[in-house]
This record gives C-alpha cells, sequence and structure tokens, in this order.
C-alpha cells in the first residue's frame, strides 16, 4: 500500500502541492507513526503551576502547558527538539560558577501520545556543564565542559557526538569527541562556565555553527587535525564529522546562541564589553565579519561591522529562527532570542536593508530566566527555564513548557528513514516548516541518493525560495565537487544567485575548482546581497587575481576613526560600509600583499591602506616608508604614519593562560601588545621623522603614541579620558574587599565568586540592614509591622548565592510572595505593592512606603503581577565586597 501511494504521489502530483498530497497520503496509509516508541507512564507534572503559567502573558492566539518540572529538569541549561519530537534537556546543576564534577546530564523526554505532556524520561548521557544540544537523526551532538576523573578539576571544553542506534533514549558506547579544547581551562577551573563556549546550531549549508564566549579558546583541534585559536568570542563552524573547523565571524562578548534563518542569516544577542551595563547587542552575523571585541570596539569602531541595535541591559540565551507556517503570520518568520537576564523571549522583526537588515525589538514571552527555545517538525515549541536556579545550579528549580498555536492539529513527524522512495523525501523540502526541510536533508545526505530531483527543485521558479535555497545546499552537499558546474550554471539565475555563490565557495576541500567568473561578476550586481557574497567567496577561492577587483570596492566617506577619548558608534547600523570591510577581510585571506602595495598611489589607496593594517610583512613597512617620503600631501602623510603606527607592534599569541576578566581593557588595536621584526624599523623611522618636526606639529606623534600604545617616551602622550588601568584579570580580594563601590564595579558574576569566598560578619551585617535601609520595606520578625517581603526566614528557603542574586538582580526571579502586584477596584481606583497578607474574601496590600491597605476581593475587578520587583536595582552598588558578605552572613541566619 504504501509503494503504491508512494508512486501514484510521485507521478500524477508533479506541482506545488505535491508536499501536502504526499502527507496526506502517507496519513490514510497508518504511516505517520512517530518514530518514538515508548509507554505512557509519567503523571502529568505539577510544576510549572497554574498561577505561574498564567502569570506569562503568553500572546493572545497560542496556548501554553507544563511539559516538565524540577523533578526532571533541573537547572536546564540548554534544549533542543528532534524533528521526531523528542526534547532533550542539558541538565547542570553546577550552573556557571559551579566547579563540583557529576551534576549534569541530558535528559531525553517524550510525549507520546501527542497530548502535550511529558510522558517518558530516560538519562541520555552523563555530561558535566551541558552547554549546547542538537539532535540529529539517531545522532545527538553535544557541547560541554570535560572534567579530570583523577582530579576532579574542569580540563577543558569538548564538542562530542553520541549515536542511540537502537532508539531506547541512552547514548550507545562512548562519545566521539568531534573538537577538543574548545575553551580555556585555566579559567574554567577558576570561574566556571559564565564567560565559556555555548549553544551548537545547524545551518540548511550543513554545517555546525557553535556560540563562542569571549573565553575564546586556544588549539581547538577537529578530527582532520585542524586547530584554530580565538581571542575573545565568535562564531565557531564545523562540519558534522568534525572536520573543516574555521572561524565564520569574530568580535563577540559572551554570546550564548546563534538563530539561523532558511537564507543562512545568522543573529546573536550578546553583551557588550565595557561593563559599564552589560548592556544587549543585537547583530547580523555576516561571514568574515569583525565585530570589534574587545579591542576594536570603542576606539576604532571604523574597523568593525557594528550590531543593529543596543537594547539595554540583559543576559543573551537560547535562540530560535522560527519558520513554521503552522504558526500565525505575526509570530512566524522571525527570529527568537531569549534573554535569561530580563526573563522574557524577544522578537526581533527584521526588515532587509542592503546587505544587512534594520530590526525592531517585541517581548513575545514572559519566562523566568528563560535558557532556551526550540521546536519540532510538527509545529510544537518547547522554552527551558532556569526559574531562579542560581549561579551554581539546584536541584528544586528550572522546568520545561510547550507553546503552540491554537488549535493546532500536529501530527507525529514520521520516521522518513522508512521511506520506500527518496523522491518522497526530496518533496519533504517544500515544506513550510524549517525543521521538516533539515530533516529530508539530512535524509537524503544520509541515502547519498536524490541529487537530479534535488537540482530540477532547485532550478524551479515556481517554488519558493525556502525550498530552492534548500535544495541547492543539499545538492551541493551531496555532490560535493561534481555539484560545482550546476551551481555555476544557476548563478546566471537572479532570484538565486546569491545562494549559488555561497555554496560555491562554501567547502574550501573543492575551491581549487570554482571559477572566479560568476564571483567578479556579482561584484557589479544590484543587489548588496549578491555582492557580499561575490566578495566573501572571492576571498575563500584563494586565488590572488581576484585582488584587483576586492581593492575596486567604494571606501565611502563614513570610513574615519571616531575623534580620539570618544566612543564611536558599535551598534549604529552602517550599511555603507559592509562591502568594503568584507572587501578587506578577503584581501587579508588571500594575503594578497603585493596587490595592496602595488595599490598605493591609485583610487584604491584608502582600501589597501586599510587592508595593510593587518599585514605584518616587512615590505608593506617598506611600502608605507616610501610612499611616505615620496608623498607632499600633508593628509596622506598622516595617514601613512598612523598606518606604520597600527603595525608596530602585533596582538600575542593567545595561549588562555590569562583572560582579560569581565572589565577588558578597551584601548586597543592590540590587547597584549608584542614587538615583531619590524617594530624596531618603525620606531626608528617615527623618531627621525619626528625630529624632524617642527614643535608645534609634534602632537601627532603624541597622538599615535597613545593611541596605538607605541610606548615611544620621546613623543609624549595625549591625556585623554581613553586611558585605562593596565587589566587586572584575577582580582587580588585581599586588597579590593574593602574597597567602598566595589560591588557596583563590579560584574555580578564577580561578586558572586567573591561572596563565596569571603565569610562575612553577621553583627556587622545586622548593622547594616538598618543603615543601608532594609528595614524600611522588609521585617524580620513576626510581630513587626508586615511591610514588604518577611526576611525572618529568607535563609531557610534561599541559599547564599540566591540571596546575593536577589540583592543585585531584584527582577531576575522574582519569588511567589515576592512579586509585585497591580490591584484595581470598581472604583478605578489602583493600588502596588507586595501581598501581605490573603483571605478568601480580603486582600492586604502593603506599598513600598509600608502602608497597608485592605481590600474586599468583591471590589477588586483586576490583579496583575508586575514583571518588576519594587525593590530597585543598584541598592548594593556602594558597598564593599566585605560588607555585601556581612549583610548576606546575617540574612542566612534569619530562619
Amino acid at each position: 500500500m504504501l509503494k503504491k501511494l508512494q508512486f501514484v504521489a510521485k507521478t500524477y502530483f508533479q506541482n506545488r502541492n505535491r508536499y501536502a498530497i504526499l502527507m496526506a497520503s502517507l496519513a490514510i496509509a497508518g504511516c505517520q507513526d512517530q518514530k518514538v516508541d515508548c509507554t505512557v507512564s509519567t503523571k502529568v507534572p505539577s510544576y510549572p503551576t497554574d498561577s505561574l503559567l498564567t502569570s506569562l502573558k503568553v500572546p493572545e492566539g497560542l496556548e501554553i502547558r507544563a511539559f516538565a518540572g524540577p523533578d526532571i529538569t533541573p537547572s536546564p541549561a540548554c534544549m533542543a527538539v528532534s524533528a521526531v519530537g523528542e526534547v532533550f534537556v542539558g541538565v547542570d546543576m553546577m550552573g556557571s560558577l559551579g566547579k563540583e564534577m557529576g551534576k549534569g546530564y541530558i535528559k531525553r523526554l517524550v510525549d507520546c501520545n501527542n497530548d502535550g505532556i511529558m510522558d517518558a524520561v530516560t538519562e541520555f548521557a552523563q555530561v558535566d556543564n551541558p552547554r549546547g544540544v542538537l539532535p540529529v537523526g539517531e545522532q545527538v551532538f553535544v557541547l560541554h565542559t570535560r572534567f579530570s576523573e583523577t582530579t576532579g578539576k574542569a580540563e577543558n571544553m569538548d564538542l562530542i557526538v553520541l549515536n542511540d542506534t537502537d532508539n531506547d533514549g541512552i547514548a550507545d558506547g562512548p562519545a566521539k569527541v568531534l573538537i577538543k579544547n574548545l575553551s580555556n581551562p585555566k579559567y574554567l577551573r577558576e570561574r566556571g562556565t559564565d564567560h565559556a563556549t555555548n549553544g551548537i546550531q545547524m545551518g540548511i549549508d550543513g554545517w555546525i555553527y557553535i556560540a563562542v564566549g569571549d573565553f575564546g579558546f586556544n588549539n581547538a583541534t577537529g578530527t582532520d587535525g585542524r586547530q584554530l585559536t580565538c581571542l575573545g568570542g565568535g562564531v565557531l563552524r564545523v562540519r558534522p564529522d568534525g572536520t573543516e573547523m574555521e572561524m565564520y565571524t569574530h568580535g563577540l562578548r559572551n554570546i550564548y546562541d546563534v538563530a539561523i534563518d532558511p537564507f543562512m542569516n545568522i543573529y546573536t544577542r550578546g553583551n557588550t564589553n565595557d561593563g559599564g551595563g552589560w548592556n544587549i547587542r543585537f547583530i547580523h552575523q555576516i561571514q568574515s565579519g569583525e565585530y570589534g571585541y574587545p579591542v576594536l570596539f570603542k576606539n576604532f569602531t571604523e574597523e568593525i561591522l557594528p550590531a543593529l541595535v543596543d537594547v539595554g541591559g540583559g543576559s543573551g540565551v537560547g535562540a530560535l529562527y522560527l519558520d513554521d507556517n503552522r504558526w500565525p503570520t505575526d509570530f512566524n518568520k522571525i527570529p527568537l532570542m531569549g534573554d535569561w537576564g530580563r526573563n522574557y523571549l524577544f522578537v526581533h522583526r527584521v526588515t532587509e536593508d542592503g546587505a544587512s537588515f534594520t530590526q525592531q525589538e517585541e517581548k513575545f514571552l514572559k519566562l523566568p530566566q528563560i535558557t532556551d527555545v526550540d521546536i519540532d517538525a510538527s509545529g510544537k515549541m518547547y522554552l527551558s527555564a532556569w526559574d531562579g536556579a542560581g549561579y551554581s545550579g539546584s536541584p528544586d528549580k528550572g522546568f520545561i513548557v510547550r507553546l503552540v498555536p491554537e488549535g493546532l492539529k500536529s501530527e507525529p513527524f514520521p520516521d522518513i528513514s522508512k521511506y520506500y522512495w527518496t523522491g518522497s523525501v526530496v518533496d519533504l523540502l517544500e515544506s513550510g516548516s524549517a525543521k521538516v526541510r533539515q530533516s529530508a536533508q539530512l535524509e537524503l545526505l544520509k541515502r547519498g541518493d536524490g541529487a537530479s530531483d534535488l537540482l530540477d527543485m532547485a532550478k524551479d521558479q515556481g517554488q519558493s525560495l525556502e525550498t530552492r535555497v534548500a535544495a541547492i545546499f543539499t545538492y551541493a552537499q551531496l555532490k560535493g565537487g561534481e555539484a560545482i558546474p550546476a551551481l555555476e550554471k544557476l548563478t546566471n539565475d537572479a532570484s538565486v544567485q546569491e545562494f549559488a555563490l555561497r555554496a560555491l565557495a562554501d567547502r574550501k576541500p573543492y575551491t581549487e575548482q570554482v571559477s572566479v567568473a560568476p564571483f567578479v561578476k556579482g561584484l557589479k550586481d544590484g543587489s548588496d546581497r549578491v555582492k557580499a557574497a561575490a566578495v566573501i567567496g572571492l576571498g575563500r577561492l584563494g586565488k590572488k587575481e581576484v585582488a584587483e577587483h576586492l581593492l575596486a570596492v567604494n571606501v565611502p566617506n563614513s570610513f574615519k576613526a571616531p575623534k580620539f577619548g570618544t566612543e564611536g558608534p558599535h551598534a549604529t547600523p552602517n550599511l555603507e560600509m559592509i562591502l568594503p570591510h568584507l572587501a578587506v577581510k578577503a584581501l587579508v585571506q588571500l594575503k594578497a600583499v603585493d596587490e595592496c602595495i602595488k595599490a598605493l598611489g591609485s583610487p584604491n589607496e584608502e582600501l589597501a591602506l586599510w587592508a595593510m593594517r593587518y599585514m605584518h610583512q616587512p615590505k608593506v613597512v617598506t611600502a608605507l616608508m616610501e610612499a611616505y617620503k615620496r608623498s607632499s600631501d600633508a593628509g596622506k602623510k598622516e595617514k601613512l604614519l598612523h598606518s606604520l603606527a597600527r603595525i608596530y607592534y602585533k596582538e600575542a599569541p593567545y595561549d588562555t593562560s590569562w583572560w582579560w576578566g569581565t572589565r577588558p581593557d578597551t584601548r586597543g588595536p592590540y590587547y597584549k601588545t608584542q614587538p615583531w621584526a619590524e617594530t624596531e624599523r618603525i620606531q626608528d623611522f617615527l623618531m627621525e621623522e619626528w625630529m624632524a618636526t617642527q614643535a608645534d606639529d609634534k602632537e601627532l606623534y603624541a597622538l599615535l603614541n597613545t593611541k596605538y600604545r607605541l610606548d615611544i617616551e620621546d613623543f609624549g602622550v595625549v591625556d585623554t579620558s581613553v586611558q585605562a588601568e593596565e587589566p587586572q584579570p584575577v582580582a587580588d580580594l585581599e586588597k579590593i574587599k574593602n574597597k567602598k563601590g566595589q560591588v557596583g564595579e563590579a560584574s555580578i558574576e564577580d561578586v558572586m565568586i567573591a561572596m563565596k569566598q569571603i565569610p562575612g560578619d553577621p553583627e556587622k551585617g545586622a548593622e547594616l540592614f538598618r543603615s543601608q535601609a532594609c528595614n524600611t520595606c522588609h521585617s524580620l520578625k513576626t510581630s513587626e509591622v508586615m511591610k514588604g517581603p518577611f526576611m525572618g526566614q529568607i535563609g531557610s528557603i534561599m541559599n547564599r548565592e540566591q540571596i546575593t542574586e536577589s540583592i543585585l538582580k531584584p527582577n531576575a526571579s522574582i519569588s511567589q510572595g515576592f512579586a509585585t502586584v497591580q490591584v484595581k477596584t470598581k472604583e478605578g481606583k489602583m493600588y502596588i505593592g507586595f501581598v501581605t497578607r490573603e483571605s478568601a474574601d480580603d486582600l492586604t496590600l502593603t506599598n513600598i512606603a509600608g502602608i497597608a491597605t485592605q481590600l474586599k476581593k468583591t471590589e477588586i475587578t483586576s490583579r496583575k503581577e508586575l514583571e518588576n520587583s519594587m525593590m530597585p536595582t543598584g541598592l548594593a552598588n556602594a558597598l564593599s565586597y566585605e560588607e555585601l558578605a556581612s549583610l548576606i552572613s546575617f540574612l542566612e541566619k534569619q530562619k
């Protein structure tokens, strides 16, 4: 019956509705059995509670249900859902600052009967600090911290793959390591994973994309022996077998995940790096782009690609590009970005603009300390919440919820590995679900079949662009180097030109066979997106003869350094700078040194000088000096001096024995300078010119000395606010613990670490409770007037870490009874405060001034919990570490 229906679907329905007809036919045949087989056994989760779910402010038209609570998934740090609906949760009861091994694992949860309630759970694998999980068929990729069985201390982070061939929900045998050493072992041991390597996602191009935090890594090693070192954060990518590892973008701080759309646009939500507010930047990641962290972020912003927007304080976590046509139009085809610090899943509505986008941020769903989000192939979305589990994890906090459109008639996604006819798998690429399309792609690659149908689909202008792009990348992966002629022909089709160019240059093992002609043609296209793909591709092809075309990319007038001593725009889009930025990166990748030197004195000189900032070659130094001597143009001579000063030093190799801490030195252009073979010659040249310069004109040399940190004593320095203290990554607590205001100057992670090491004095803490006016809003004894949340038993319900977090970030996770409530009455009056008493008939609200109001419930027309606590942030900022530790120790004793 199955074979017959597949034949009918192929023979009679060769049109745009093939996918829908095929799925209906398979359903009739009873072929929609979901892959997962399990026995219903789990009771309805008691947590999250109905009252909590009601408070989550679910958008109209969506339904939310509790799926798992802390008894099953405590401290969920990451989560992903397979196409068939298996929910894989990375449980991490070490959190970001814990250091004890044996407290992490991957749980696999299954809703067997499709009723929205978890029915079966298994412990899939034991791994510490899971930070990313990605189920792909029978494989589950996991990013986690590796601990030493001998010492019990963190060794590094690895990307591994686990298999479950018998589908019993438990990994088969040992894991295979795909990338080893993906973080900073020294600071993993000293701090935990708070700035480490995080989420993993797979694009329709078949690469696994990895969010690298600002710990960076040294000598990360793939299965093919390729090694990379990364100073700071960025996006790394690797093939699913651990080969061809490469940096996709660089210059990011503490990103946790990436969202990838069907056209391979990648988005991140990460922090700024200045420590002055820990703001969130939403960034469109353009391949080969430099985003500035930590050394170009403030004073060399002309060299970076800026973020799309700075949205204020927060902590970016899990992300998903939602592409599923079963969801309401208003919620579909958008990047969803979790923010742990702001307790929300956000929407960034992106609108194409040149080679990038404009955006508009909106709140989507409130979730207490959300950590991750994913969707299965039947349209069901799952979200995980840390829910106040603290910086070292908790066995009593954390949950998973399911979110679906109202009335969703989702059938279990079929086991497509059992499809007899490969053409029916190809037809799945016509789905309106990105998850379905990717599942079909993976099955086709596993079979090694369907190339002819894929190419027909890629050429078919009647198909959706999502389908054609999926077909192009599937075909490219399936055929490898043999796909090149067909892909080159596809570049003549304007509607898919961008994606054909990307596919042609995507895999370095095949680029030698690719012609440069389609890319050179693309540089002249009317679309900036096509031009960007062409520029990036030319850099990847490795053929220096294209340098003249790249050098011809126009550098607009907006290419200028910020006035020294001021901060340049790092979150203000500058679309006209994208193409020249990418061209410079391509020239550097091609090592087009001679070509850039040749361009000096030509109309392309500006771009050549920009590229030379990253070329530490003796011949570059010579060329700049000779050009300076030839020129009589004062403005040009100054540019040449800046170029020489820019390469006076180079960046010292990053060996992960050091890290810049949470408040890095942002002076730039290098973090840790190191002389090189030409440093002395550049110094002699600059000194010679300085001596020949009139006294009134020597200010330029002081500027060079300060901006590029040349340390040439005779030049002097420019006294501006850009000067910074030398970085001290590891704080000496004995020296700073009594410094007033240290709490306000430090990151919350640094404060947490200090609170673990400083015991504090409870008696001094009692005095601080009064002197800091804590007693204005909080009572310690039941005999006292009840005002704000009762502190007399705080030590029984919160540990030291949770108390610290509640003081520093009162909005991070508001416990029941501590929430701010807004009430409206029939008379139109509004009251805001804490609920200090409640019975079946009455409600007592106490405001921040301690004034209580008793209301009859029959008079109340509305009641809702507000998002923010009435307790302001920053109340402890003026304290020293020692004072805060004493206050916390006092509160710990209130039991």
